[in-house]
């Protein structure tokens, strides 16, 4: 019987193999015919480049070896531990996308999001601090960044400190542009006054990145993005969050009293903040969907090997058909809610439009993960409700999955009442949500 099975196996490896072969050489005749343009092939969408397979074997590795035995005490410390900051710069897990010249790993958008689903299998916690460093602090700085601000910080950002992206406030969340934080110009220099709200990473942070109008007349145009040092005076960080989850990430408010710098500590284009914030998040939304991901998968990686040895009525659990049923079910969310969001990386690598993707991976998969670690700790029974076994953390860190980077509401794809072309601009008529176009 084993052997029949392997020789299925094997057989079907083969058939994979050819047609992956066959695949790859439409693909090269597709880019020569369309030479001198953006070629978008179509391949597989989970399976990975040897590249791809590496990097998220080296995270799994690190995961499992480093991170899982002190999950717990992070958790109940509120902290991530030094020692894991210094494996996952030294990794480099905090660079993947940034050019090796500014130190780090030079590799793609795609890679970044399989480094945050492996990390969220064993903490998510430590999974977002991962995310937010690749797709909002590095990524601004490696688009907008002049050469001299990309010498400056890009290095440290690879290998030393991270970075806090400040745009939420008490009376500005999903309503991003109605911001209060203001820059006033004094001579060469800005001054900048506000609070921020929900800052990831504060305490250990190097550089904030600080949204904040300079031209209040002007509305959102007059949002701009300066780059505040930690140890700017006047900055101040504020009290941290006591979270239902994701406790090891440090979530505080910061304060900006009569913080001045330099005009050059502009990042980008004057006024064009708001452009970048919800660019950002747009992409970021594709980086909460691997997160959300990764942690439902690690919950039933959790959950199965319990339910396999309990025994009740002199079997295991898993021999009974509903919980095989169960599992397969969660299993099947979690490949679609997987392929969504691999979809959307695919896209937003390709060149290709991805904002209703990045929206729908990420409201699709923090549902599913709402529901499969709610479900686990059904399977599990009693110990499931207890913190001795990882799918209470699980179901206390995936709820954050449905608030930020775009609440579920605001963030939702909206199917248009008329027809909606392409390239028609549209004028946001009320609270501009986090996932809104950008208006010109």
């Amino acid at each position: 019987m084993l052997s029949r099975a392997l020789r299925h196996a094997s057989r079907q490896c083969v058939a994979i193999q050819h047609l992956y072969t066959a695949a790859s050489v439409q693909q090269q005749n597709f880019a020569a015919q369309h030479s001198g343009a953006a070629a978008f092939c179509p391949s597989p969408l989970t399976v990975l480049s040897e590249d791809e397979e590496m990097m998220r074997e080296t995270v799994a590795k690190f995961a499992s070896e480093q991170i899982a035995p002190i999950v717990n005490k992070m958790d109940a410390e509120g902290c991530i531990d030094e020692k894991i900051f210094k494996g996952l710069f030294e990794n480099g897990f905090m660079g993947v996308e940034t050019e090796t010249e500014y130190g780090g790993c030079g590799s793609t958008f795609f890679v970044a999001n399989l480094v945050v689903e492996e990390l969220a299998k064993v903490d998510p916690a430590v999974s977002v601090t991962c995310d937010i460093q690749n797709t909002l602090i590095n990524t601004l700085f490696r688009k907008l960044g002049t050469e001299e601000q990309k010498q400056k910080y890009l290095p440290k950002l690879s290998t030393e400190y991270t970075g806090s992206f400040c745009l939420s406030e008490t009376e500005s969340g999903s309503d991003a542009f109605s911001l209060k934080t203001t820059a006033v110009k004094d001579g060469s220099n800005y001054v900048i006054n506000g609070s921020k709200m929900w800052i990831s990473s504060a305490p250990q942070s190097g550089v904030f990145l600080v949204m904040a109008n300079a031209n209040p007349s002007a509305s959102y145009k007059g949002i701009t993005c300066f780059i505040v040092d930690a140890q700017t005076p006047g900055l101040v960080v504020g009290k941290k969050e006591d979270k239902l989850g994701l406790r090891a990430s440090s979530t505080c408010a910061v304060h900006f009293d009569n913080v001045v710098v330099p005009e050059e500590n502009i990042l980008g284009t004057f006024g064009h903040g708001y452009k970048y914030a919800i660019e950002m998040l747009n992409e970021g939304r594709i980086g909460i969907g691997a997160q959300m991901v990764g942690l439902a998968q690690g919950c039933l990686d959790a959950t199965v090997p319990y339910i396999l040895q309990r025994k009740q009525f002199g079997k295991s659990l898993f021999e009974f058909q509903a919980m095989q049923h169960a599992v397969a079910y969660l299993a099947m969310e979690i490949e679609a809610a997987r392929l969504l969001v691999y979809n959307a990386a695919r896209l937003k690598e390709g060149g290709q439009p991805f904002i209703k993707q990045a929206a729908m991976c990420k409201l699709y998969s923090s549902e599913v993960a709402t529901r499969v670690t709610s479900k686990c700790i059904e399977l599990m029974g009693g110990v499931g409700f207890t913190k001795d076994y990882p799918v209470e953390k699980f179901y206390r860190d995936c709820k954050i999955g449905t608030i930020y980077e775009g609440p579920v509401g605001p963030s939702d794809p909206v199917e248009p009442s008329g027809p909606v072309g392409p390239s028609d601009p549209v004028e946001p008529s009320g609270p501009v949500g986090t996932s809104t176009p950008v208006p010109p």
